[in-house]
């Protein structure tokens, strides 16, 4: 039976029962019980005697900034959107340098950009595929795991792993096996009162875990506010979006660019007219159609889509909330070979008896057969099958041959719908708080559509080989890079330095997989340039010192000037390609880098269709067809004041040093008066500054804010 205590009553339970050091595994992200961890690793902290290991990734904590300005806008929304949600104390002291010598955390994913600076963290990074963690955690001899739960009146024999089902599902039959063999091994469920309960592979009896904390989690869920999505973003959600074929499978990233990508999805749905026409305008005429024709099209998806993501991102969910997800796939091949056959509807129900038959059913059933048909769903009611004849429920009988016309005629009102259809299949999920909200608030036939599972599930192929093929019908599987190199690598998790920014989760997992399906491509999308302190450079450079893709597994790249299908092509051709969708200001010297390293022909001259990639040009397309250059396309936690001041912030950011003063009094000399926005330096706190660097910082701010008011 379970132990149910309180979480200090846990903490003793753990550290009597485990003799020795402690091998505590997290779940990545939203699914870990803070207060609960804090209150161990106080402990331990306390007792040098001993030894406790967290293995974990993406450990949350509340955004920070650097520099008063920012902290300015940021504090109060802090305040407001993350409420008392607790950071974990272990994370703080890694931070600042104050682990104890007896506690050790080894992370495979960090928070992006948050411990670059981090030397401990950088030290003790696991780089390891997201589909190998459950493995080398449990070679690590992991001896205790924690997690948030979710709880259901109605199910109570049950927990939801809800938001991290993804490495727990792999890592328990692991676990049990090592508990079998005479291994201490301990497992502590806290309920979170705020949690979604997803159902399907993520329920899981309540005794799976040892310890149960009585005291439900009532703490803010940890949220990620979506970001504004640039002009550079959408063109490339826009451009990705053309390669999505009707009635494939879908996996994106979170971040703008996979806003950016839902939105133009939503909008080739919704808008198909507007859409084909901001289409038009960035491929300038008919370029890339070959690569649109090949991989997917402009039209609206009949058919609609199957996720398959590790990430359950907001975009996907307001994909199926517009219509779009809803190919539903099947637990069992022949409902999946019905599906595909084209035999169920939306809704999994036979579309008649003679289509089961064209998707390949046997015609003469016979009773293993009709066990298999009412077991799926299929057919309901009491249905028998004597002597060749087939009685049903209302007293009358027809042949057992389903080729037969009264046959097909007395099933028909007997069919029912497959059991098991699902239209995403997801590893672990994170996102704004609406986003969360809008799970809670599923009715029962929408959540079962929703299938959270293990990571090993969704990022391989190998374990159920033949179904997933069949499931993952051309699939598009689309990530971000922040760096590519001319010959084809991509860069997503570490600077060539070897310090990490985030880590290589299951990025490498779906390339991979892109490769092994049929009709299956990777899409890694690229803003091709960037600006900081006023400096513009390419994010598409002869070399870089590291790659997270390996140029051997180049597919297509996406950046806002264009698509560039890399599969089968020879260095020269994808120089060529790469050259053809960078900005024209990086072209020349991008092209005498490859010529010197003679990977280009000496007398190699640009196509000029390609020459006039600038952010002018884009600038002109925005403002032709504004309405589907939403900033904040799948909604904001930002008011609208709010949404100004990120803007001037950002643009600040990038256009100045603001460590250099003559600089920012330049930035000061055409600011606006302060009545041009006195509502967005109430906000700031500046609208009576105090002093020359608040006066400062309100022109600074004034500046930015003109700079950025427009379209």
């Amino acid at each position: 039976m379970p132990h149910r205590c309180t979480l200090e009553q846990a903490v003793d339970h753990v550290l009597s029962e485990i003799d020795g050091p402690i091998h505590l595994g997290l779940p990545l992200g939203l699914g870990k019980p803070n207060r609960w961890v804090n209150a161990l690793y106080e402990r331990v902290r306390d007792l040098p005697e001993r030894q406790l290991t967290i293995y974990t990734a993406l450990c949350l904590a509340r955004p920070r900034a650097d520099q008063d300005l920012q902290r300015r806008f940021l504090e109060p929304f802090v305040d407001r959107v993350y409420g008392d949600y607790p950071e974990l104390q272990f994370l703080a002291d890694l931070h600042a340098g104050n682990l104890p010598a007896n506690v050790r955390v080894e992370q495979f994913f960090f928070q992006p950009g948050s411990l670059l600076a981090c030397e401990p963290a950088q030290q003790d990074y696991i780089s390891s595929n997201y589909s190998h963690v459950a493995r080398d955690l449990n070679a690590k001899g992991l001896n205790l795991v924690a997690q948030l739960v979710a709880a259901d009146p109605a199910q109570p024999e049950y927990f939801s792993l809800s938001c991290n089902p993804d490495v727990t599902l792999d890592l328990l039959p692991l676990l049990q096996r090592r508990r079998a063999a005479g291994e201490t091994v301990l497992s502590v469920a806290q309920v979170h009162h705020d949690l979604p309960y997803m159902v399907g592979d993520a329920q899981v009896p309540r005794d799976t875990f040892d310890i149960h904390i009585v005291e439900d989690e009532r703490t803010t869920l940890f949220s990620t506010p979506n970001m504004p999505v640039t002009l550079q973003d959408h063109c490339i959600g826009l451009l990705a979006s053309a390669l999505v074929r009707d009635g494939g499978t879908l996996q994106i990233g979170i971040g703008a660019m996979g806003d950016a990508l839902a939105a133009a999805l939503i909008a080739r749905q919704q808008d198909n007219d507007r859409y084909r026409a901001v289409l038009q305008a960035l491929r300038d005429g008919d370029g890339w159609a070959a690569e649109i024709a090949a991989n997917g099209g402009l039209a609206a998806l009949e058919q609609g889509l199957y996720g398959c993501s590790e990430m359950f991102v907001s975009g996907l969910l307001a994909l199926a909330e517009a219509g779009l997800l809803r190919r539903a796939v099947y637990p069992e091949l022949r409902l999946q070979r019905l599906a595909l056959g084209g035999a169920l509807d939306d809704h999994g129900r036979p579309r008649s008896v003679q289509a089961l038959l064209d998707a390949g059913l046997s015609a003469t059933l016979q009773p293993d057969d009709l066990r298999w048909l009412r077991d799926s769903g299929l057919l309901h009611g009491d249905l028998q099958l004597e002597e060749g004849w087939l009685y049903l429920p209302d007293g009358n009988r027809a042949p057992a041959d389903l080729r037969d016309p009264d046959t097909q005629a007395r099933l028909q009102p007997w069919l029912g719908r497959a059991q098991g259809g699902v239209v995403l299949h997801g590893g672990f999920f994170l996102g704004p708080e609406a986003f969360y909200r809008r799970l809670r608030e599923l009715d029962e036939a929408e959540r079962q559509r929703f299938a959270m599972t293990g990571i090993r599930y969704i990022n391989e192929l190998y374990g159920q080989e033949e179904l997933k093929r069949l499931q993952r019908r051309d699939a598009r599987f689309i990530n971000t890079v922040f760096t590519m190199t001319l010959l084809g690598a991509g860069v997503a998790d570490q600077l060539e330095n070897g310090r990490v920014l985030s880590g290589v989760g299951g990025q490498y997992n779906f390339v991979a997989q892109a490769h092994a399906l049929e009709g299956a491509r990777s899409i890694l999308l690229l803003r091709s340039w960037r600006e900081s302190g006023g400096e513009v450079s390419s994010n598409i450079v002869w070399e870089y010192g590291h790659a997270t893709i390996p140029r051997h597994l180049r597919d297509i790249v996406v950046t806002e000037y264009g698509i560039a299908d890399l599969r089968g092509k020879t260095d020269a051709q994808v120089i060529e390609a790469l050259l053809n969708i960078s900005d024209s200001r990086f072209q020349n010297g991008l092209i005498e880098q490859a010529q010197q390293a003679g990977k280009l022909p000496a007398d190699f001259r640009l196509d000029q269709r390609f020459a006039n990639n600038l952010p002018e040009r884009l600038h002109l397309i925005r403002e032709q067809h504004a309405g589907l250059f939403a900033e904040y396309p799948l909604g904001s936690d930002f008011s609208a004041v709010e949404q100004d001041l990120a803007r001037a912030l950002g643009w600040l950011k990038s256009k100045l040093r603001l460590s250099e003063v003559l600089e920012l009094g330049k930035a000061t000399l055409d600011a606006p008066e302060p009545g041009a926005y006195s509502e967005h330096l109430r906000r700031m706190s500046l609208e009576a500054p105090s002093g020359v660097r608040e006066a400062l910082y309100q022109r600074l701010l004034l500046a930015g804010l003109q700079a950025t008011s427009g379209p």
